[in-house]
């Protein structure tokens, strides 16, 4: 007895069953099984498969025009593929988004699910290839080898737009925090001891103009991954494709995407190199060290509220502890720290994956993808949430502050314009071995007269350039 709940198509393995409401076929069935790896399929990245739909309407685009393929069917794909960009039949793209093939499952399920549809778009059934076929009219002239990291390329221009708008709104968000901490004096440490004299907001300026410095670099690094290499097809050669597709091809995909891509100069080259890959892992490495690193930070300001620094107040998000009442923790600066690693241990999954292509083309493209997507993905989500949830809500101990100030050694460096290395040294001695502070002790012993010590102290003078005291007017 036929279920009449399945359909059967033939691979060059043999014939299989394919639910009859799937969109996908017997390529995407058959990956399914052999790759059960992660539980997480290629549909989590949305903006892959609007990329590869992309892709494939240039394809189609530019075959329509070389005169390769009818007309009818292919305005049928394009009409598919532009469906899918608008986030439909997201839920058929189903292959693991980490699987050997190095991306022909994807490849094969992004040809499947268009021609299923496209075929409604004729007015016939699902699996009806003898009239539209996802390998001879939606996969024409290409092969995974060019469609696959074209198709990375375009969803990673995307993901980078986004992270970069979400690093500019943590960046404003330090930079408000910078002008309203512009007047609060603190002091600077280096190596966790004491330094000199600093204001609170050139602390949260330099976190800004940290963030700043990276979106430049992501967006360098995203220059370089415009280069495609459609029309290589399977190592470079071009072989199946017209002479004129590459350049037909590229130019539909820039503007279907909005993205200036470019034909890379040798397609040999371009099919084999992750370089780009690469280097762009190395940005989102730098990206997500300096953010654990302000986040480290944060941590270090607020830590307390008695027995540490206390010197800034993180928003209470959530209750810390369910064994100490009334504890709260850093919880949103840690879950940055977290995201942090996982990024580095991606770069580190990137160079290895990058390095172990072998010859004409690297079989670890979807380790690749899979690292930089998830990468982006979370870095985004982590500094919309370090703004939102943490940084917009910081407020500082004003008072706590400036009572460190006053009584640290490291303010004896600012002296030392007006009463010398040696003296200032005798002093910090004095103020260490006594627990008296700088200031009162350089009064008791005559070296600077209070109005003298007020000025130098004057936070506009202390965290800045200032003019060297001429010899003749140091206190004798």
């Amino acid at each position: 007895m036929v279920d009449s709940a399945l359909r059967y198509e033939h691979d060059l393995l043999g014939d299989r069953a394919v639910p009859n409401e799937a969109y996908y076929g017997v390529h995407t069935v058959r990956a399914v099984e052999n790759f059960p790896i992660t539980g997480t399929p290629i549909s989590v990245y949305p903006e892959l498969i609007e990329a590869l739909a992309s892709v494939k309407q240039a394809a189609a685009l530019a075959n329509r025009d070389l005169g390769l393929l009818d007309a009818k069917k292919a305005d049928a794909i394009i009409q598919a593929c532009e469906e899918i960009r608008a986030g439909e039949l997201l839920d058929q793209f189903v292959v693991d988004v980490i699987q050997g093939g190095a991306g022909t499952s994807t490849n094969m399920n992004a040809n499947e699910v268009i021609a299923n549809r496209a075929l409604e778009h004729l007015g016939l059934g699902r699996g009806d290839y003898k009239h539209l076929h996802p390998i001879e009219h939606v996969n024409m002239s290409q092969s995974t080898n060019d469609v696959y990291p074209t198709a990375v390329k375009i969803a990673l221009q995307s993901m980078i737009t986004h992270l970069v708008d979400a690093m500019e709104v943590l960046r404003q968000s330090f930079e408000t925090k910078a002008s309203e901490f512009v007047d609060v004096l603190k002091m600077g440490r280096t190596q966790l001891q004491d330094a000199v004299p600093m204001t609170l907001g050139q602390e949260f300026s330099a976190f800004a103009i940290m963030l700043g410095e990276d979106q430049e670099r992501l967006r360098e690094a995203s220059h370089l991954i415009r280069e495609i290499n459609l029309g290589a097809t399977a190592i470079g050669t071009g072989i199946t494709t017209h002479p004129d597709y590459a350049g037909l091809a590229c130019g539909h995909l820039a503007e279907i995407t909005g993205i200036p891509v470019i034909t890379a100069s040798n397609l040999v080259e371009a099919t084999q190199d992750c370089g780009a890959f690469v280097q762009l892992s190395g940005v989102l490495k730098r990206v997500a060290v300096k953010l654990s690193k302000t986040c480290n930070d944060l941590r270090l300001l607020s830590s307390g509220p008695r027995a540490g620094f206390n010197e800034i107040n993180l928003p209470a998000v959530q209750a810390g502890s369910s064994i100490m009442p009334g504890k709260v923790n850093p919880v949103v600066p840690e879950v940055i720290n977290q995201i942090a690693y996982e990024v580095i241990g991606n770069d580190v999954t990137v160079t290895f994956a990058a390095e172990a292509g072998q010859l004409q083309l690297n079989a670890f493209e979807p380790v690749i993808a899979h690292s930089l997507f998830d990468s982006l993905h979370h870095l985004r989500n982590g500094c919309l949430t370090l703004s939102e949830r943490c940084v917009d809500g910081i407020s500082a101990n004003r008072e706590r502050l400036y009572e460190m100030v006053t009584h640290s050694i490291g303010l004896v460096t600012a002296l030392n314009p007006y009463i010398g290395y040696t003296i200032a040294t005798e002093v910090a001695q004095e103020a260490l071995a006594t627990g008296g502070s700088v200031a009162d002790l350089v009064l008791a012993r005559g070296l600077l007269t209070k109005e003298q010590l007020a000025d130098i102290l004057r936070p506009d003078l202390l965290t800045q350039p200032r003019p060297m005291i001429d010899e003749d007017t140091k206190p004798a």
